[in-house]
C-alpha cells in the first residue's frame, strides 16, 4: 500500500508561487499580454512568443511543441483574440507538465522508506532535506536524517540544525568517513527504531566528475545490501537558476543512478523557470516538489496547473 506524502497545501502557497514566479525579472511572464492587445494573432505574434519561451529556458524541444500546437490552432482560426491565445498557451504548457506531476508516494508497508538525496553543491540539497523532513512530519510520519556528506563539516552542521529544528534524530560520523558506511549505519539505526522514512544527504557532486558519480553508485549498492529495494527514491535537487545546465545534470544523474524524482529549487530568483518544461519534455522524470524561497512555506508539492497559472498569471488560489 502506498500513501501520497503530500498533505493539503498550506493556505496561500499558490499566491506565494505566483508572486515569486512573476517577479519582475521573469522573462517568460514579463509582457506576454503586452504582445496581444489590438493585434491580430498571426505568425509574427507566434515568433515573438517563441523568443520569450526560448529566453525563459523552456528549451527548443518544448518550445517547438508548444508553438507547433498554437500554429495549428491559428491555421484553423481557433484563436480569435488574446484570451483564446493565452488559454491555448496554457493548455499546451499543461500538456507537457501534467505527466510529470506525480507526488512522492511513501509505501506504508516499507519501514524505513529510504530517500537518497543527490545533486551538486549549491543546489539547495541540505535545505531541501530539512524542508522535506518537515513536510513528512506534518503528514504524520517519523523521520531520521543521515549525514552522508562527510567532506564538508558545514554540511553536517547545517543538516544537524535542520534535525534539531524538526525534532528528529541524525546519524553522522567524523569528517572524512566513508559516506556509504554512514548511510548504511543510518539504515540499520532507522530499522531498529522503526522509523518511517530515512532521508540521506550526500556530498555535492558535479555531474561531469565520473569518479564522484561512482561514489554515489557505491552508496546505492551498499544500501541495497541491507534492503534490496533501497533506496526507494533517488531524489535529485536541481537549481532552477542554471537553465539548460539543469537538463544536462538531470540526464547525467539519471544515467548513473536512475533518478526517480526531482526537486527544483530557487524558482523565485530566476528568469529561468521555464527549465521545468525543458526537463519534463526531455526526460519525463516526476517532479515531486518545487522551492520558491528560503521559508518552510516556500516548499511544496509540484502541481502542473498551479505552476502554469502562476507563470501566466491565470487561475485563482485553490487553497482558499
Amino acid at each position: 500500500m502506498t500513501v501520497e506524502s503530500t498533505r493539503p497545501a498550506a493556505a496561500g502557497f499558490f499566491k506565494r508561487l505566483s508572486a515569486k514566479l512573476n517577479a519582475g525579472s521573469s522573462r517568460l511572464t514579463r509582457g506576454i499580454r503586452d504582445l496581444l492587445p489590438g493585434r491580430k494573432i498571426d505568425a509574427e505574434i507566434l515568433d515573438e512568443l517563441e523568443t520569450r519561451l526560448i529566453s525563459a529556458d523552456v528549451g527548443v524541444e518544448a518550445t517547438s511543441r508548444i508553438l507547433g500546437d498554437l500554429a495549428q490552432r491559428v491555421a484553423r482560426k481557433e484563436l480569435a483574440d488574446a484570451a483564446a491565445l493565452i488559454e491555448a498557451l496554457r493548455a499546451s504548457m499543461l500538456a507537457i507538465l501534467a505527466p510529470v506531476e506525480r507526488p512522492l508516494a511513501i509505501d506504508a508497508e516499507v519501514r524505513p522508506y529510504v530517500i537518497l538525496v543527490v545533486g551538486i553543491n549549491g543546489a539547495g540539497k541540505t535545505t531541501t532535506i530539512g524542508k522535506l523532513a518537515h513536510h513528512l512530519i506534518a503528514g504524520g510520519r517519523s523521520v531520521m536524517l543521515a549525514s552522508g556528506d562527510t567532506f564538508r563539516a558545514a554540511a553536517r552542521e547545517q543538516l544537524a540544525a535542520w534535525a534539531e529544528r524538526n525534532g528528529v534524530a541524525m546519524i553522522a560520523q567524523q569528517s572524512g568517513a566513508e559516506p556509504a558506511a554512514v548511510i548504511f549505519d543510518a539504515l540499520q539505526a532507522a530499522r531498529a527504531r522503526k522509523v518511517d522514512v530515512l532521508i540521506a544527504d550526500t556530498a555535492g557532486r558535479l555531474h561531469t566528475q565520473a569518479h564522484l558519480m561512482e561514489e554515489l553508485k557505491k552508496v546505492k549498492r551498499v544500501v541495497g545490501r541491507l534492503d534490496a529495494a533501497a533506496p526507494h527514491e533517488v531524489l535529485l535537487v536541481l537549481d532552477g537558476t542554471i537553465g539548460q545546465n539543469a537538463v544536462a545534470q538531470a540526464e547525467q544523474f539519471n544515467r548513473a543512478l536512475g533518478v526517480t524524482g526531482l526537486v527544483i529549487t530557487k524558482l523565485d530568483g530566476t528568469a529561468k523557470g521555464g527549465v521545468v518544461f525543458a526537463i519534463a519534455q526531455k526526460l519525463g522524470i516526476p517532479i515531486r516538489f518545487i522551492g520558491v524561497g528560503e521559508d518552510l512555506e516556500d516548499f511544496g508539492a509540484f502541481k502542473a496547473a498551479e505552476f502554469v497559472d502562476a507563470l501566466l498569471k491565470t487561475g485563482t488560489d485553490r487553497s482558499e
